[in-house]
């Protein structure tokens, strides 16, 4: 059977939406409680943090990128739990203009393709009974979400407290806890979101510090209560093509963005998947089919991979016969060169001409549609692929042919293209899923 489940959602980034759900995940960990993390749209830190606090793989579900098949497939993670609960992505209804397989990635599409209901954090800081203009403006937007109530975050004084819920009240709206302001638990940030769960130190203790904080101001009996839209089962899973039968896969600080879906479904087609750190100056495995580089903070590390002799040796060799694909910091580090904030030209694979800097920060954010106009490991040509692009690098030289036809969720084109030399691939986008 799969729980019911509820969605940890906001009206904004920022309000506390990720202290809330670890503390949740945690506290009801230690009650007894298997509660299956799940996180709405791309994102490869939170999910992280959510396997740290509840000892369950944590698994992406996007209404942009998947279809309703596909999402009720992965669902199927919660089979054997006690309650889910899915983590939001920025606010309850931002999304992108055009619908893709199920929606437009916002996490309302989520609770209503799931019947999970909505659990909104309200930063209330600022705020007293106007507050509940906000949520019940939340609650009635639309008529297939269903919002179970609200937790306040950032109160100030008992006093404050007694305002907004009284405008809470007012309006109807269910207050399962309301949490103080504190400093203390604020968790380390840098330009992507999240620092790494494994690049924090003392998780464990924050972790146990927020549940602890979120056990002492929420009511975490009425929240399992309104947990809601459990079924029979999660539906059968859609097939995940694997790039190779045996897949060198880099894994280390600088090498970790890749969604757990990917790696099930991989492993779910039969394929074996054999890690390797370039960080630790690690060659792939020379007997697997293809090398896999995923992105990640690889202009944190410039220095040190530009170091890694055998690494990158090793992928040079391996690249002879076999094919090597990258996604964004494995493409950029595939590349000629990687320029850091400071200047600093660093010396990559050299797989591919292209030489990224870092220096000239410009935002690139959004989903991508591609069609592919050279095979990739796993995906043959003309193959059409939904993906999402987030970093900061100016492309300085990209010297190789296109490896795809780019474009957003508004569907204009994409100056990055992705390149091709040879078998040695790579893209700015992160593969989420095969468009149908």
């Amino acid at each position: 059977m799969i729980p019911d489940g509820l969605i940890i959602s906001a009206p904004a980034s920022g309000t506390g939406k990720t202290t809330l759900m670890l503390g949740l995940l945690a506290a009801f960990r230690d009650r007894g409680l298997a509660v299956q993390p799940f996180k709405s749209g791309p994102d490869y830190i939170d999910p992280a943090f959510h396997l740290a606090a509840s000892g369950r793989v944590s698994v992406n579900l996007d209404s942009w990128a998947m279809g309703p098949g596909r999402m009720a497939g992965l669902i199927g993670a919660a089979e054997g739990a006690d309650l889910i609960l899915a983590e939001g992505s920025m606010g309850m209804f931002d999304g992108v203009a055009r619908p893709g397989e199920a929606g437009t990635g916002a996490s309302a599409d989520l609770a209503a393709l799931t019947g999970w209901p909505v659990v909104l954090v309200l930063d209330v800081s600022g705020q007293a009974q106007s507050a509940a203009a906000v949520a019940l403006g939340f609650a009635r937007m639309r008529a297939d979400v269903t919002v179970a109530g609200v937790v306040l975050n950032r109160v100030a004084s008992p006093r404050h407290e007694a305002l907004v819920r009284a405008g809470m009240e007012a309006a109807g709206l269910r207050v399962f806890g309301a949490l103080p302001r504190r400093v203390a638990i604020t968790m380390p940030e840098r330009h992507l979101g999240l620092v790494q769960a494994e690049e924090t130190p003392e998780l464990g203790r924050i972790i146990d510090d927020v549940a602890g904080f979120v056990a002492e101001h929420v009511d975490l009996a009425a929240l399992r209560e309104a947990a809601a839209g459990g079924g029979p089962g999660g539906g059968a899973r859609m097939a995940v093509r694997p790039p190779g039968q045996r897949i060198a896969l880099a894994r280390d600080a600088a090498f970790s963005f890749v969604y757990p879906h990917l790696l099930q479904g991989w492993r779910a087609a039969g394929a074996e998947i054999v890690t390797f750190s370039p960080l630790a100056d690690e060659a792939p495995d020379m007997g697997a089919d293809c090398c896999w580089l995923p992105g990640g903070y690889p202009e944190l590390h410039g220095g040190r991979l530009a170091a890694a002799g055998h690494f990158l040796q090793g992928l040079r060799r391996f690249s002879e016969a076999r094919p090597v694909h990258g996604e964004c910091g494995g493409y950029m580090v595939m590349g000629q060169a990687i320029i850091d904030k400071a200047g600093l030209r660093h010396q990559m694979a050299g797989l591919l001409g292209l030489v990224t800097s870092y220096e000239k920060r410009r935002m690139h954010l959004g989903y991508r549609l591609a069609e592919l106009l050279a095979p990739v490991p796993g995906h043959g040509l003309r193959a059409r692929l939904r993906g999402h692009e987030f970093h900061y690098s100016t492309i300085i030289a990209q010297p190789d042919k296109a490896l795809a036809r780019v474009v957003d969720a508004n569907g204009d084109l994409v100056a990055e293209t992705g390149s091709y030399r040879g078998t040695a691939t790579g893209t700015f986008f992160h593969l989420i899923a095969e468009a149908t």
